[in-house]
């Protein structure tokens, strides 16, 4: 679907008569004043909260922290096995790969079955992945494990990682979300998904592959000026060596291979290792966990996705301590940065995933999340694992601004009901809200906040001169509220 000059016109004469709209903040930070449809009222502090700590906050999120109040919201949400989630697992319950086992999936998409197509596998996972973000009770429970599939990237394209992915995806970040660091570490280093995707299942005595060593120090761990050498790289890719995947009997589970093993001694981060076969590595990986260089380095990250790009230094280092005296435990260290950070909290640019997740959530949409949402998702420069470099999916501004035509045909095409399995209410919204004035209603729901009350009139104006009817009316505000730059804010 591409927009028409007239629908191009449409939009563009929208966000022109705003300068709400078009300003490059969050509406509710420009407004000031509370929403007046009849739905529950949040400051717009809470508003904004709501938007980082989940894919979009939605009616049933507003009214749980009106009712109970953002603190306990979030006490709620850092207990997730407590929320009851059954209606998101029905929506589910056709994606079959998203439980198999290694074995089980590379049976099934064995090159001898002729009729099975090998994006299957990926494909569910990625459409299982948007659901949850989309209709999960446990919001901070995805928000976070989508950090850490970031944190801990993987693309399903390299080699055996397309069904390997998705029991990394289960047994790796849904695991141990809001758990341990050590645990998330740990599992990491033992994931199949990941040695293959680094290479270490071809690092052997013979010949070391130092890929999955240095990415281990510099993306997973410390950072790039977490203090570690060229030379620490080349003896953790020693310690690395035979650590790999099995490729018969239970094929796609780790495996240690002792004879591809270097038996040497080593010395790592100044720490003499003695020869000790897979616990040479696992040594490694417990002081890395306990590193001050890796504290600061994940909770760096941990308060740039909820805060800003450049996140307050004093938030940064309150997290920092909560990550050492707590051992790595991430609910401490998130309820630091959350609750003593978040009224600290600067404008941060939505990603295509929160864009076309809130989207979803915030019109209400029955969507299976599936080809048509994700092929927008492909255009945008998101599609969830597939980000081809280690470094996992950039978290700033810079990155996603410069591509704004697909999110701009997506909200279009959402708001009339044009993507396939996928549809929206309006008239159902606005009936719901108690308030006439659709203006008031979709800029609240979006946007947290009504128009300007001197805009409001001009806007209409321009949507009449640009050859609205009234049938479009509803979707051509929803489209036009979605696609201005006040939306793509969070």
């Amino acid at each position: 679907m591409t927009l028409s000059r007239r629908d191009f016109l449409k939009l563009t004469g929208l966000v022109a008569a705003s300068s709400a709209l078009a300003s490059c903040r969050p509406l509710y930070e420009l407004a000031g004043h509370p929403p007046l449809t009849g739905w529950p009222p949040l400051s717009p502090a809470d508003f904004r909260a709501l938007n980082r700590l989940t894919f979009g906050a939605r009616l049933a999120e507003r009214a749980r922290v009106a009712e109970i109040g953002l603190l306990a919201w979030v006490e709620e949400q850092l207990a997730p096995d407590s929320i009851n989630d059954f209606a998101c697992n029905l929506r589910l319950r056709n994606l079959d790969t998203l439980a198999m086992t290694g074995q089980q999936l590379f049976d099934l998409s064995n090159k001898l079955f002729d009729d099975f197509d090998l994006e299957t596998v990926p494909n569910q996972l990625r459409q299982g992945t948007l659901i949850r973000q989309v209709y999960s009770q446990r919001q901070l429970y995805e928000v976070m494990v989508e950090f850490w599939n970031d944190h801990f990237n993987i693309a399903t394209d390299k080699g055996e990682c397309y069904y390997l992915k998705t029991v990394d995806d289960r047994q790796v970040a849904r695991a141990h979300a809001l758990g341990s660091f050590r645990d998330l570490l740990w599992a990491s280093a033992h994931s199949p998904a990941m040695l293959v995707y680094l290479d270490n299942q071809a690092n052997h005595k013979s010949a070391p592959n130092e890929n999955y060593a240095r990415e281990l120090l510099e993306l997973h761990s410390l950072g790039v000026h977490g203090g570690y050498s060229q030379a620490d790289v080349m003896e953790l890719a020693r310690c690395l060596t035979g650590w790999s995947v099995k490729e018969h009997f239970w094929r796609g589970e780790f495996t240690f291979n002792t004879e591809q093993h270097d038996t040497g001694e080593k010395v790592v981060l100044g720490a003499r290792i003695p020869p000790g076969g897979q616990d040479e590595a696992e040594s490694v990986l417990e002081r890395l966990a306990r590193h001050p260089s890796t504290a600061q380095f994940v909770v760096e990250k941990l308060a740039r996705r909820f805060l800003a790009d450049d996140p307050p230094a004093e938030i940064v280092q309150k997290g920092v301590h909560a990550f050492d005296v707590s051992s790595g435990d991430i609910r401490t260290v998130l309820k630091v940065i959350l609750l003593d950070g978040l009224p600290l909290a600067r404008e941060k640019y939505k990603r295509p995933v929160n864009f076309v997740a809130a989207s979803l959530r915030m019109l209400n949409a029955e969507s299976d999340c599936g080809s048509a949402v994700q092929d927008y998702l492909l255009r945008m420069g998101q599609v969830p694992f597939n980000w081809p470099t280690p470094d996992g999916c950039p978290d700033h501004v810079a990155a996603w601004q410069g591509n704004l035509m697909p999110r701009w045909q997506f909200a279009f095409a959402l708001a009339r009901n044009e993507l396939a399995k996928t549809e929206v209410d309006l008239t159902a919204l606005l009936a719901a809200s108690g308030v006439d004035n659709p203006l008031d209603v979709f800029s609240t729901l979006l946007l947290g906040a009504p128009l300007p009350a001197n805009e409001k009139d001009a806007l209409l104006t321009s949507l009449r001169s640009a050859g609205a009817s009234h049938d479009e009316l509803l979707p051509i505000l929803a489209g036009g509220l979605l696609a201005s730059p006040a939306f793509q804010w969070r």
